[in-house]
């Protein structure tokens, strides 16, 4: 199961905890879909430029990915690339919002547990199951498109993400500080350190996936599934 959880919309507000709490809307993620504005030409020149980017990820890896190399697997001008992405960063993260719109899809609309219709406490466990799975297939590219620290927490995605969280915690632990919570769960998905944990201590996903479960079953106060 292929994730990618980048996303570039405006968050709405999210309700008080006294308020009943709902799913979000589908948040609408940026795309040449999306850009009413946006020429033909520069459509396709978009579309040209993620698929070298893609092509160039799969023969020679993330490193192989620059702005000088899109530009000439898509036969455009350098300048094309920044008018578009505006670094390298964006546009590896561009790559990413290409498949943003399943996992979103997945926890707001899905079939249960990742989406609605199952207990909450069912539906955590399941979404930071599938973040792990999703970060360890795609782990060199959302290393390589992780924004610098001042702007990480602050991108949209990070905000999409946490907010899902937070709203089951508000469900299982309505007198806790969720907001808090939650940061300290998606700390457990960051990708560099599941890097560490899986690359570099050399731990299976199948560890990872049990102290997910644990984690959740101690911050909520439930018990972890027998």
């Amino acid at each position: 199961m292929l994730y990618a959880v980048f996303m570039s919309a405006t968050l709405p507000p999210f309700p008080r905890p006294q308020e009943p709490v709902g799913e979000p809307e589908l948040l609408q993620l940026s795309g040449a879909d999306d850009e009413p504005c946006l020429r033909a030409d520069a459509a396709r020149n978009r579309a040209r430029l993620l698929e070298a980017a893609a092509r160039l990820i799969a023969e020679h890896g993330v490193a192989a990915v620059t702005m000088d190399g899109v530009a000439a697997a898509a036969n455009v001008g350098k300048g094309t690339v920044f008018r578009r992405f505006g670094d390298r960063t964006g546009l590896l993260m561009a790559l990413l919002d290409h498949s943003a719109r399943k996992l979103q899809a997945d926890f707001i609309g899905g079939p249960p547990p990742l989406g609605p219709g199952a207990p909450p406490l069912e539906r955590l466990r399941a979404f930071g199951v599938a973040m792990l799975y999703r970060t360890s297939e795609q782990l060199d590219l959302q290393l390589a498109a992780q924004p610098e620290p001042s702007r990480r927490y602050i991108h949209p995605s990070a905000g999409a993400l946490t907010m899902h969280v937070t709203m089951l915690l508000r469900q299982l632990t309505p007198t806790a500080d969720c907001d808090l919570l939650a940061q300290s769960l998606m700390g457990y998905l960051d990708p560099a350190l599941i890097h560490h944990l899986t690359r570099q201590r050399e731990m299976p996903m199948e560890r990872l996936e049990e102290g997910w479960i644990d984690l959740v079953a101690r911050v909520t106060g439930t018990a972890a599934p027998g």
